[in-house]
């Protein structure tokens, strides 16, 4: 064949490049219980899907006479694969070379799996474990340096993709840098528990520039950033990491101009559960699990949550109702009985911005008593980001469903309803421009403090404002749409998702957002 060689170089050079860092590289990896890239590429896809670019990228050294005599492949490794019969992109470092830090041919390979999720309109999942840049090399004399100056900026193509497709990203060992750049620039993230670190500069940085010495895992563990919202979700091991991502894209269509699909619903939705009669106490002041009225309603076993331990006074997630994907908003009584906390309102409004981009109907389950008030709240900015959680409700275009369960007092409540919103309340709720107890203090102090028994007085106005408060004259008034048997919750709300179906259809396309608080 005239052109036998070259092909039987190309194929050296394909095997070449398969061999990462090579046996000792690959075996240092499993001596650490972490796979490789290629490995988590192939527990990610279905089987025999994946079809990589930029085979046989590399970072190869010639002689003098133009022969190989070393061949680096590309440390990031990117393509098509499918999840469940979807295509997707697939992407992440190989840290058997380099520990993931980018070299040349990598980086190009890097930035260019954005451009292939966008370009195709198929879902990014990232499988991140490495590095940024190193000053290695960086101070080279001759050839070219630097990015054009007419290059689009690099973070510009990372933005747009947030827009347009859904990223999901894994923490899978030390994420540092770039890395760590792209693995917060997702619409979900999550970290293994005890082998993956994320950090802007690792131990060494941060010793060198500021004195202190302190690990990998108390610098960026789980235990740090669970909290600090970095990342949503903790996982057992890499594979768990991995289904998670998996759950998470199977609540999203695959990009914003297709609508989010609907499946097969085994669960009544004329299901009525007894317990929902009596899950809020009449004690206003007593907690009850939030959750387990989520878990009631929703599809059984659809309710799949995200960062619940950052801002946990409010509950985000993702369900079906008969077989339609939904946001799942709802308040925590038993943190800060609920109030917005500056964590909790980026939270909220992160996840209804992400909803809204990809046009997800909302259920939202109201047990709100404000904003949260004294020193470190005021001092953590909390009005500032408590409106921006309001603007975003109020602005959002997307289907969505209120059910009024326990409180909604102050501002903070305009944050959970957004236009043309279908609201229905439970008997038990109570609403107002501030909670009783609060607002009686205030508003009669004069009045309690001249009384004979001002314990007695406070008591005593209490108890007749909050009979003012009963839910019935506001159902009278058409204040809300229907005043219901908690027990209706689900066929109400399921006969909703009916109703909505058309408006689905037509909800597609890139949202557009104007600044907010």
């Amino acid at each position: 064949m005239v052109w036998d060689s070259e092909v039987k170089e190309l194929e050296r050079r394909r095997h070449l490049a398969k061999q990462q860092g090579g046996a000792e590289g690959v075996a240092r990896q499993h001596a650490k219980g972490r796979m490789t890239i290629r490995e988590r590429i192939d527990v990610l896809l279905d089987s025999d899907s994946f079809k990589e670019h930029g085979r046989a990228t590399a970072s190869p050294v010639y002689d003098d006479n133009g022969e190989l005599i070393e061949y680096v492949p590309a440390n990031y490794v990117v393509g098509f694969g499918e999840v469940n019969g979807r295509r997707i992109v697939a992407a992440g470092e190989d840290f058997t070379l380099k520990g993931g830090s980018p070299n040349a041919a990598g980086l190009r390979k890097s930035v260019y799996a954005e451009h292939l999720a966008s370009q195709y309109k198929s879902p990014l999942v990232r499988l991140l474990e490495g590095g940024g840049g190193s000053v290695k090399g960086s101070g080279k004399q001759g050839g070219t340096v630097g990015e054009p100056v007419f290059s689009e900026p690099r973070f510009k193509i990372i933005s747009d993709a947030m827009g347009q497709v859904p990223i999901a990203s894994a923490a899978l060992g030390a994420v540092a840098g770039f890395p760590a750049g792209r693995l917060v620039a997702s619409h979900f993230s999550v970290m293994t528990e005890h082998t993956s670190q994320v950090l802007i500069g690792g131990p060494a940085l941060v010793t060198r520039a500021l004195g202190v010495e302190m690990t990998k895992d108390q610098l960026g563990g789980a235990n740090i950033h669970l909290r600090s919202g970095v990342v949503d979700n903790l996982a057992r091991d890499e594979h768990d990491a991995i289904e998670q991502i998996k759950r998470f894209l199977g609540y999203l269509p695959s990009n914003v101009w297709e609508r989010t699909q609907r499946t097969t619903c085994d669960d009544p939705i004329d299901r009525m559960e007894q317990d929902l009669l009596t899950i809020v106490p009449r004690d206003s002041n007593a907690g009850f699990e939030m959750r387990s009225i989520i878990k009631m309603v929703v599809d059984k076993d659809s309710f799949f949550e995200t960062a619940a331990l950052y801002g946990p006074s409010q509950i985000c997630g993702f369900a079906r109702l008969a077989g339609q994907p939904v946001g799942v908003l709802a308040n925590d009584c038993l943190h800060y009985a609920g109030a917005m906390t500056a964590e909790a309102a980026q939270k909220y409004r992160r996840f209804v911005e992400l909803c809204d981009t990809f046009h997800i109907p909302v259920v939202n389950l109201v047990d709100q008593p404000g904003f949260m008030i004294g020193p470190e709240s005021e001092r953590a900015g909390t009005i500032r980001y408590g409106m921006a959680a309001v603007a975003a409700a109020s602005q959002a275009s997307i289907p969505w469903a209120v059910v009024q369960i326990h409180k909604g007092f102050g501002v903070a409540t305009a944050a959970h309803y957004a236009p043309g919103a279908y609201v229905l309340a439970w008997p038990s709720v109570e609403s107002g421009a501030l909670p009783i107890e609060g607002g009686v203090a205030v508003a009669f102090h004069k009045e309690i403090a001249a009384a004979e028994d001002p314990i007695a007085k406070r008591k005593e106005l209490e108890g007749r404002l909050k009979d003012s408060r009963s839910p019935f004259p506001r159902a009278e008034s058409f204040a809300v749409h229907e005043l219901i048997d908690p027990r209706e919750t689900r066929p109400v709300l399921c006969d909703w998702v009916e109703w909505i179906q058309p408006n689905l259809d037509t909800l597609v396309g890139p949202v557009t957002f104007p600044i907010r608080p």
